[in-house]
C-alpha cells in the first residue's frame, strides 16, 4: 500500500436532505445544500456538479450530470444524534446506540458548582442554550467587568465557555476547559469548547483560537487502527480535537475554509502515503448556525473553485472523498444542526464514476478507508469494490 493516499474533505454541516427520522429532531424540511441553492437563486458549482452533487438532492443551478466524473451517493446516520462528535465518530467506525447528553435548559448545579470551584471563579454568566455570537454581545461587557466566564450550550452535546482574551488569557481559558472536560466525562457531554473573543462592546468577534476538548471515543476508531499499522494520518482543522487526538500522527490548525483548503494542497505536495482528513468548519460555524444562506452559498462556491487544484495533485491509486458530518440548514428558523443525509462524492483518478446509492451508515466511509489500507474493521460496508 506504499505511495497511496486517501483524502477526506468534510464540508462541515453540508447536508443533502432530511432523513426519515428528521421529525423526531424537529428537522422536517431541512435540506442544507438544496435550500441554500434556492434561497440565493442558484449555485455555481461546476466541479461538485460534475462529481454528481445534483443527483443527491435538488440543487438550483446544479442539475444532475448525466455522465458524472466521480462516484456519488449519500450516507444515513445510524447513531442517535446530529452533532459533530456523533457524525465524525461514526465515520470512523464508532456507532452510538444512545445519544450523548443534552442540556437545553442549561447545566445543573451538580455540574456548574464543582467546575466553578475548581477554576476559582465567583460565578458564571449565561448558563443556557444560546447562539454564541448573540450571548457574547449580550454578556460580553459584564464578563469583562466581573471576570466571570460566559457559559452556554445548544441543541448539541456541548459545554461552551466564552471569554475575552484581554480578560481571561487564552491559556487560562484552555485550562478551564480541560478541567471541565475531566469533570464532564461521567455526564456524557461530547465536547467542551473554548470560545475566545476580542473587540469592544457592540463589536465583539470570535477568533480562530477556538479549541474543542472531546470525550474519548468509547471504542477504537479506524484512525487508531491505522496508527497501529504505521499508516500516517494527517488531521487538518479540528480533526485532532474531535477524536481526542487519538490515531492522529500530525495535526494542522487552520483559520477558516480558505486556509484549510490551502493547507490541504500543501500536505498533498509532501505526503507520500496515508490518510489526509480535513474538516472545513466555516460552513457550520460562520453560516449554518448564523442562518446566513448567502454566506453558505459563497463558501460552497469557494470550495468548488478550489477543487481543480486539489484534484490535479492526485496520483493514480489515490482516492478523494467529500462528505459532511450532519446538516445545519441556514434557511430554517432553527440555528442548530439538522438531522440530514450527508453527501458522498468520491474521485479516484482513472476510474470514472457511478452511483454508490444510499449508504446505511457513515461508517461505510471508514470501512472503505480501512480496506484501502488493509486494516481490520467490523462496522459499515466498504464501497471500495465499486471504485474498481
Amino acid at each position: 500500500m506504499d505511495g497511496r493516499r486517501f483524502i477526506i474533505l468534510i464540508a462541515d454541516s453540508a447536508g443533502v436532505g432530511e432523513m426519515p427520522d428528521a421529525g423526531e429532531y424537529g428537522d422536517r424540511g431541512s435540506d442544507t445544500i438544496g435550500n441554500v441553492s434556492r434561497a440565493v437563486g442558484g449555485l455555481r458549482l461546476p466541479n461538485l456538479g460534475g462529481m454528481g452533487l445534483g443527483h443527491l438532492t435538488a440543487v438550483a443551478g446544479v442539475p444532475p450530470d448525466p455522465r458524472p466524473r466521480a462516484f456519488y451517493g449519500k450516507m444515513a446516520e445510524r447513531s442517535k444524534g446530529k452533532d459533530t462528535i456523533t457524525g465524525h465518530w461514526e465515520m470512523m467506525g464508532v456507532v452510538l446506540d444512545e445519544p450523548l447528553s443534552l442540556f437545553p435548559r442549561g447545566f445543573p448545579p451538580e455540574i456548574v458548582g464543582p467546575w466553578r470551584e475548581a477554576i476559582g471563579v465567583a460565578g458564571v454568566l449565561g448558563n443556557r442554550a444560546a447562539r454564541g455570537t448573540a450571548i457574547i454581545e449580550e454578556l460580553g461587557a459584564e464578563h469583562q467587568r466581573t471576570g466571570k466566564p460566559i457559559l452556554y450550550t445548544s441543541a448539541d452535546s456541548v459545554f461552551q465557555v466564552a471569554c475575552h482574551t484581554e480578560t481571561v488569557p487564552l491559556e487560562t481559558l484552555y485550562e478551564w476547559c480541560r478541567i471541565a472536560r475531566r469533570q464532564l466525562d461521567p455526564w456524557r457531554v461530547a465536547r467542551v469548547i473554548a470560545r475566545p473573543f476580542v473587540g469592544e462592546p457592540g463589536a465583539y468577534r470570535r477568533t480562530y483560537d477556538r479549541k474543542d476538548f472531546a470525550m474519548e471515543p468509547p471504542a477504537r476508531t479506524i484512525l487508531e487502527r491505522l496508527a497501529e499499522r504505521k499508516v500516517p494520518v494527517v488531521g487538518v482543522g479540528k480533526i485532532g480535537d474531535v477524536y481526542d487526538h487519538r490515531g492522529i500522527s500530525e495535526e494542522i490548525h487552520t483559520e477558516g475554509n480558505a486556509d484549510g483548503l490551502r493547507r490541504t494542497g500543501e500536505v498533498l505536495d509532501r505526503l507520500d502515503r496515508g490518510l489526509l482528513f480535513v474538516n472545513l468548519v466555516d460552513f457550520d460555524t460562520l453560516y449554518g448556525h448564523r442562518n446566513d444562506a448567502p454566506g453558505y452559498a459563497r463558501a460552497l462556491e469557494e470550495m468548488d473553485r478550489a477543487l481543480p487544484r486539489l484534484l490535479a495533485k492526485l496520483r493514480p491509486g489515490d482516492v478523494l472523498a467529500i462528505a459532511a458530518d450532519h446538516g445545519c440548514d441556514p434557511t430554517t428558523p432553527s440555528t442548530d444542526h439538522s438531522r440530514e443525509y450527508v453527501p458522498l462524492l468520491v474521485h479516484a483518478p482513472g476510474r470514472g464514476g457511478g452511483a454508490l446509492g444510499i449508504r446505511e451508515s457513515f461508517a461505510d466511509l471508514g470501512r472503505t478507508v480501512a480496506g484501502f489500507f488493509a486494516v481490520p474493521a467490523e462496522v459499515g460496508k466498504s464501497f471500495l469494490d465499486e471504485l474498481r
